[in-house]
């Protein structure tokens, strides 16, 4: 795990790079326009649904709706943030390796659209399937004050490293049966700090870059142990 927060430093140190800077407003424009019409959605939802039921307070069921959707925006943006960079997760690791990795770079294969889209959506569908599985222990957690918070973070931490890994990794596996690079702990420590910093506001917003970039560092240091990266 030593070489984790070396490649989050390389990776804060590329952040100006102007590829990595299109993929992250792409990212952001992206992200916050899926909740912004998550909420509109919600809003007129919830707002047509007690009209229907009670006349008159219609606007109490849009008020509803706008606070779930601000919760839900809140709980779900690790997921949905993760999902968006799946489709420009080859623009930021494409930007590192041409960097650092030029030989990696030369002999990538380019993951075509049906498999991003894949990649995408099985992710998701694990971290939703994992994080409920999760909540029963979170409930029962809840009486120790800090044991819920805990559990979240070692899940997603977990969740988290294994995307991140795969955003750098599938680009050069040939080998469907390959072992993944990174070692479980250190996929958990890669994707702890990620989930920690999506915990911070408006860093969140440069966590999911920050986490593809640092992981292709580790994962390329991993794979091409005898190749020295460009400063």
């Amino acid at each position: 795990m030593t070489g984790v927060l070396p490649a989050f430093a390389r990776a804060l140190g590329q952040l100006g790079d102007r590829r990595v800077i299109g993929v992250l407003v792409k990212s952001i424009a992206l992200t916050l326009a899926i909740f912004v019409l998550a909420g509109i959605v919600l809003w007129q939802l919830a707002r047509s649904l007690i009209e229907h039921y009670a006349a008159g307070y219609g606007e109490l069921g849009g008020l509803i709706g706008l606070v779930l959707a601000i919760l839900g925006g809140w709980l779900l943006f690790r997921v949905v943030a993760l999902a968006v960079l799946q489709f420009f997760a080859d623009e930021i690791v494409l930007a590192v390796e041409e960097r650092h990795y030029p030989q990696a770079a030369a002999t990538a294969r380019k993951l075509p659209l049906a498999e991003d889209a894949r990649n995408a959506l099985t992710g998701v569908a694990r971290a939703l399937v994992v994080n409920l599985a999760a909540l029963p222990f979170a409930l029962l957690l809840l009486l120790t004050g800090v044991g819920t918070a805990i559990l979240f973070w070692v899940v997603n931490g977990w969740l988290l490293g294994r995307e991140l890994q795969d955003m750098a990794w599938l680009r050069h596996r040939h080998d469907r049966q390959a072992t993944p690079p990174l070692p479980p702990l250190t996929r958990l420590a890669l994707g702890g700090i990620v989930a920690a910093l999506l915990l911070v506001p408006f860093v969140n917003l440069l966590a999911p870059v920050l986490g593809a970039a640092a992981a292709t560092h580790m994962v390329q240091s991993r794979i091409n142990p005898l190749k020295k990266s460009r400063p």
